[in-house]
C-alpha cells in the first residue's frame, strides 16, 4: 500500500531499504484520491521504533492511506527527539475537530499503575471519548486495550505475579468467521509483554464485549465491541521479531518478575535467536482491519462519521 507519510520521517528510509513503498507527500499531492486518515497515539518510550513497526503491518494493502502521529500535551517523553516530535508529532488539541477512518493508541509503561494515577490519563480520556464520535474503527494495544476497556466498560486490571513474556498460541473464538479473521488458521500466535491482565470473567458482564481470540496461558488475546468499530488487542501483533530479546537483554538482572520469553528462542536457546511465528498473522490481521472495518465502514464524506 502506499504510505502517505510526512517528509523525512526517519521510518521511510527504514520501510523502503525493506522493500516496502511509501509515499511522501510531495508524490502523494499528486494523486486524485482521497487517502485513509489513519490517526497513531504513539504513547511507546521509543516512539521511532513503533513507528516503523506499526507502518510496517499497515502497508500490507493497495489502499492510500494519510498518516497522522498523535501526541500528548500533558507528558513528554524521554526517549524521542524533541525535535522528531515536533516535525512529526501533533497534539490532541490540533486534532480534536477533525475526523479519522481509523486509529491506534499504542501500549504504554504506566500498566502497574492505577489508571487514575497516570499523569496523562485525564488527556487520554478525553481522546478515548473522541474517537467513539470522530473514528469509524480504533485498535488498541496492550496497555491501552486495558485502558479503553476500563475507561468505556469498567473492565477491571490484575496484576500478575510474574510478567507475561513470550508467544503464546490464540484461539479465534465462534467467530472465526469475523471479516477480522479472514485468512487466518484455527491457531495463531501474539507476541505478550505485560505484567497485569484482564479477565474473561469481568468481560462477561458486558453483553456488548465480545472475545474474539483467547490462549489458555495467556487468557484474553482480543475482545471486540461496537460490531468492530473497537478492538482491544492484549498482546503485540506489530512487535519485530527482535522487540522481545531487547527487552529481556534490557531486563536481566534488574527484575526478579521476569523471567526467558517462553516459546521464543528457538529450541528455547537464546544464543539460538528468536523463532519467528507470528508475522504472517500480523499483517492479516491489520490487513483485514484496514479492509473490513475501516474502509468498508467509513463513508467517503469523512465528516460523516459519527
Amino acid at each position: 500500500m502506499p504510505l502517505r507519510l510526512p517528509d523525512n520521517l526517519p521510518a521511510i528510509q527504514l520501510l523502503e531499504q525493506e522493500n516496502i513503498f511509501v509515499m511522501d507527500e510531495r508524490r502523494a499531492h499528486g494523486q486524485d484520491i482521497r487517502p485513509l486518515k489513519i490517526a497513531i497515539l504513539n504513547l511507546m518510550p521509543l516512539k521511532i521504533t513503533t513507528e516503523t513497526d506499526l507502518l510496517r503491518l499497515l502497508s500490507n494493502t493497495p489502499l492510500q492511506m494519510e498518516i497522522t502521529f498523535m501526541k500528548l500535551k500533558s507528558h513528554t517523553p524521554k526517549n524521542t527527539p524533541i525535535e522528531h516530535m515536533a516535525m512529526f508529532y501533533k497534539d490532541f488539541d490540533e486534532l480534536r475537530e477533525q475526523r479519522f477512518d481509523g486509529m491506534i493508541v499504542t501500549g504504554a509503561p504506566v500498566e502497574q499503575m492505577e489508571f487514575e494515577e497516570v499523569s496523562y490519563w485525564q488527556e487520554v480520556s478525553r481522546i478515548f471519548e473522541w474517537a467513539r464520535t470522530h473514528v469509524t474503527s480504533t485498535m488498541y494495544i496492550c496497555w491501552a486495550a486495558q485502558a479503553g476497556l476500563y475507561f468505556h466498560y469498567g473492565v477491571p486490571k490484575h496484576d500478575l505475579p510474574k510478567k507475561m513474556f513470550g508467544i503464546f498460541k490464540q484461539r479465534c473464538s465462534a467467530e472465526k468467521k469475523l471479516p477480522i479473521f479472514r485468512g487466518f488458521d484455527d491457531v495463531f500466535r501474539m507476541p505478550q509483554s505485560r505484567h497485569t491482565e484482564v479477565r474473561r470473567e469481568d468481560i462477561d458482564k458486558h453483553a456488548e464485549l465480545t472475545i474474539i481470540a483467547e490462549s489458555e496461558d495467556s487468557g484474553v488475546g482480543i475482545v471486540m465491541a461496537r460490531e468492530g468499530r473497537e478492538f482491544f488487542i492484549t498482546g503485540h501483533m506489530e512487535y519485530n521479531p527482535d522487540t522481545l530479546d531487547n527487552e529481556y537483554r534490557r531486563d536481566m538482572g534488574k527484575r526478579d518478575d521476569v523471567e526467558m520469553p517462553r516459546n521464543y528462542y528457538l529450541d528455547d536457546n537464546m544464543e539460538n535467536g528468536p523463532f519467528v511465528r507470528w508475522r504472517a498473522h500480523a499483517n492479516l490481521l491489520f490487513q483485514n482491519w484496514v479492509n473490513y472495518y475501516v474502509y468498508q465502514a467509513t463513508p467517503y464524506d469523512i465528516n460523516q462519521i459519527k
